[in-house]
């Protein structure tokens, strides 16, 4: 084959290719010509960047001097201590006219005064409304009375491999920045980054300082919050994350409500479904979320769902693993219908749940163990759903939980950890917090602790300054 005819068969095969996808994609188009390459994203950025913000955080912690003990240092420097400020930078997006702001969790974290910072230098205090560090989502609201230009949120389901896509943000403190890629991949699973681990990935340079900016797609609407990379030097390497905006929605309403991030509860704990459950219940590939065990009276028990059912898509959305699934409800939000399509013995099976907000069955009664007592310096609350939803740990547990221990208290030294469900003292059962204390207040040497520690029963016993823990 010659040259020429080889230049006109390519041509012929472009020719059809174009006129296939514009016969069978009415919104969606690749450039066709060198004037379409050569257009510009700035009239979008023009529209939108007024609505991402920079966010300053500032840290006020007490740095303790070694003398401040001292009498003789308290006399003549009246035993203060020095205050250095520290700040983080990053960004955030107006979602409301009256200057409701969403930006990451991790940008505020631990912040003592919160500045909001437009494209056109003007500055703003906010006050913190809503932070959730499971979803590293949190809400800001500008104190002054201002009207904002807020952003449009679309509709993150709408997202499509391959869409062009433009990241807005304050990378390195240097300024809004604006990078232009594609989403690399949707419903991107990646541990250790929140609680769903729930994605649109894209390849739009994301760095540091981008944290809580915009992913905006080419109608200029919110799609994503900048939230984290993929990267071992620290720099943009291609591939970062973007909270996808149906969950900011979530984020938003929970606010008007109250000040963390509401999750549904329907009763069941669940498990991914590996290539062995798949095999094993002749699946042709591990997909869903399977039930390992169902709360007696909660809410999947009185739709019908068992042990050993898999959840395979919410409202026609598929679920893949167990982190859609709570991705997927979330998303529904409390109190709207959720449609369950379930495997239950190899067959298909339709149901539907009301969600709703994991309940209270008994009072927490949160309480702090005094430090003169055998558990001193332990944090402990009675067990209901709402105590095992906030914490992560199943929720058909009953009894007392530890939520957190005190570095060097007597409690470490007798080897209580965080999430230990407490279900003997010296062969007296607990069952609610009111049970602990007076045993704990006792003088005495020999001292007997069973707690249940990741589904097993460890016994800790002390004999005086001699130790023993074993699993029974």
């Amino acid at each position: 084959m010659t040259i020429a005819p080889l230049k006109t068969f390519v041509a012929g095969m472009l020719f059809i290719v174009a006129t296939s996808i514009n016969a069978s994609a009415q919104t969606t188009q690749v450039p066709s010509s060198n004037a379409e390459i050569q257009l510009s994203f700035a009239p979008l950025v023009k529209q939108v960047a007024p609505s991402v913000v920079n966010v300053y955080a500032a840290r006020k912690p007490k740095q303790q001097s070694p003398f401040a003990s001292d009498p003789f240092f308290q006399r003549f420097f009246g035993g203060r201590s020095k205050k250095r400020d520290q700040n983080s930078l990053g960004s955030g997006v107006i979602v409301a006219s009256d200057g409701l702001v969403i930006t990451n969790h991790h940008v505020i974290k631990g912040a003592d005064e919160v500045k909001i910072a437009l494209s056109d230098g003007r500055e703003f205090e906010a006050e913190i409304i809503l932070k959730d560090e499971e979803s590293d989502l949190a809400i800001l609201k500008v104190i002054e009375d201002v009207d904002f230009k807020a952003i449009e949120i679309g509709n993150s389901e709408d997202a499509l491999v391959g869409d062009l896509v433009l990241a807005i943000g304050n990378p390195f403190g240097v300024g809004q920045t604006v990078t232009s890629g594609i989403i690399s991949a949707v419903a991107r699973s990646t541990r250790g980054i929140g609680d769903f681990g729930f994605f649109i990935q894209t390849d739009a340079a994301i760095n540091p300082g981008n944290s809580g900016g915009a992913l905006i797609d080419m109608q200029g609407r919110l799609i994503g919050i900048n939230t984290a990379i993929f990267s071992r030097s620290g720099g943009s390497n291609g591939i970062g994350f973007a909270i996808p905006s149906n969950m900011v929605n979530v984020a938003i309403q929970s606010s008007e409500t109250g000040d963390t991030l509401q999750r549904p509860w329907i009763g069941a704990t669940f498990q991914n479904v590996t290539p062995e459950i798949a095999q094993s219940l002749g699946l042709d590939r591990p997909r869903g979320a399977l039930v390992t065990n169902v709360v007696k009276g909660g809410p999947a028990a009185k739709a019908g769902i068992k042990s050993g059912d898999i959840i395979v898509s919410i409202n026609d959305k598929r679920v893949q693993h167990i982190n859609a699934l709570g991705y997927r409800l979330t998303t529904v939000g409390i109190g709207n219908l959720a449609k369950l399509e379930l495997l239950s013995r190899g067959e298909s099976k339709q149901t539907e749940l009301t969600l709703m907000a994991a309940p209270e069955t008994v009072p927490a009664n949160e309480t702090q163990l005094p430090n003169r007592s055998a558990l001193g310096g332990a944090l402990i609350a009675n067990l209901s759903p709402a105590v095992a939803q906030r914490i992560k740990v199943p929720g058909d547990k009953e009894g007392v939980i530890v939520l957190n221990v005190q570095r060097g208290s007597p409690a470490v030294a007798n080897r209580i950890r965080p999430g230990d469900i407490l279900r003997e003292i010296n062969n007296e059962p607990i069952l609610r917090v009111m049970d602990v204390e007076p045993l704990i207040k006792e003088k005495r040497r020999q001292w007997m602790f069973i707690v249940e520690r990741k589904g097993r029963e460890i016994v800790l016993e002390r004999k005086g300054n001699r130790f023993r823990q074993y699993t029974r």
